[in-house]
């Protein structure tokens, strides 16, 4: 009896502990994907858009005119 709920604990602790660590690299992914995003503001249209990776001159989706990145 007492084996068995050792067993069933041992086996919860560690179903957690595995969901735990995919929700984290998951969650961890998706910060580093929106994180490398640069952005970008429009001179023209004065349109705030963004752009994947590290880029310094991308065209506007609204006017198609290239705008360096916007730096802070």
């Amino acid at each position: 009896m007492t084996a068995a709920v050792v067993i069933f604990c041992t086996a919860t602790g560690l179903l957690f502990l595995a969901l735990w660590l995919c929700y984290d690299r998951r969650d961890h992914q998706r910060f580093e994907n929106k994180r490398r995003r640069t952005t970008f503001h429009c001179i023209r249209c004065d349109c705030i858009y963004e752009a994947p990776g590290d880029i310094e001159l991308c065209r506007c989706p609204k006017c198609g005119h290239e705008n360096a990145r916007l730096k802070f």
